[in-house]
């Protein structure tokens, strides 16, 4: 427990000073590939809708333990090495989990294109990085808006959810949650191909990101002086996403940055305020910045006291 208290801020030190290794070495990678392999293995669409849901649920709950089992290994070394080896590689570990750079670096890409009024370019690098809808006709106004959104989204997700979960199981359980998200990334889709395969990856999502998302938005609401504008559009606007969970943080940044963030027939988050401009990729990335800092604060005094209380019991 106490040790937990050294590697949270550690782990975010080494995000924002490496970012992400190649994907041959990211356990993220490894669970999507595994994911692929498991897909092409997945009963057919014309079987029985029960026996999709029955494989899909059963390549997410065994997946995330197999990365808490990851986890639980890695841990086991650590605990074989002296202090700062093994503080670092529970570090590099829960580091893996995060994804602060990346997001900042894929934010501050779409910004450069848009300065080059290169509007192919950002529509490319929205794609690539941070959406899966289809960019090739967004408007300057959307790209912006999009971006936006899944900064707000993805600093939920990628960031404050796995600290979340490392202040409460440690790297096993941050590695589990992350299994869980990546699964919902790749097969949470009402499609026809996916309605059925992620149905209970997308509920073990949406139930594992419920306090972190609610906690990012109350982070981005408290660290912008016009917190009663961003707390009445987040209590108005938060259940307007399909996602229980997606529009807690985006609707906060709406109304943190006084901008209206639209997808067009799916939901309008700060109706009345204005539209991005440009420069507001920058305000998100730097108020992501912050309430990264602060929620890995507060998860850190999360891990002080339970290590207090361990050692007064």
């Amino acid at each position: 427990m106490k040790k937990r208290a050294s590697v949270l801020p550690l782990a975010l030190l080494l995000d924002f000073w490496l970012g992400d290794p190649p994907n041959r070495w990211h356990p993220v990678a490894w669970m999507g590939r595994a994911l692929g392999w498991a897909q092409q293995h997945a009963p057919d669409q014309n079987t029985a809708n029960f026996h999709q849901m029955l494989f899909g649920a059963g390549v997410t709950l065994v997946g995330a333990g197999a990365a808490a089992g990851l986890g639980r290994c890695c841990m086991r070394v650590a605990r074989t090495l002296p202090w700062l080896p093994a503080l670092l590689l529970e570090a590099l570990v829960l580091k893996m989990t995060l994804s602060v750079r990346g997001l900042v670096r894929a934010a501050e890409q779409i910004q450069r294109a848009l300065q080059r009024n290169d509007l192919p370019a950002a529509r490319h690098w929205l794609g690539w990085h941070l959406v899966s809808r289809k960019t090739q006709r967004l408007t300057e106004a959307q790209i912006v808006a999009a971006t936006i959104e899944s900064v707000a989204e993805n600093t939920s997700d990628g960031v404050v959810a796995p600290l979340f979960f490392y202040s409460l199981g440690g790297v096993p359980a941050a590695l589990a949650y992350r299994f869980v998200n990546t699964a919902d990334a790749m097969w949470g889709y009402r499609t026809p191909t996916y309605e059925w395969l992620g149905k209970v990856p997308a509920r073990l999502d949406d139930v594992a990101n419920f306090i972190p998302a609610r906690l990012t938005a109350l982070l981005l609401i408290a660290l912008r002086p016009m917190s009663g504008r961003a707390w009445h559009i987040w209590r108005r606007d938060a259940s307007q996403t399909t996602s229980p969970n997606a529009g807690h943080p985006m609707s906060a940044m709406a109304g943190a940055l006084g901008v209206r963030l639209v997808k067009e027939k799916h939901y309008v988050l700060g109706a009345e305020l204005a539209e991005p401009q440009v420069p507001t990729i920058i305000e998100s990335v730097q108020l992501v910045k912050k309430t990264v800092l602060v929620a890995g604060f507060l998860l850190l005094m999360v891990a002080w006291w339970q290590a207090r209380s361990v050692v007064h019991d």
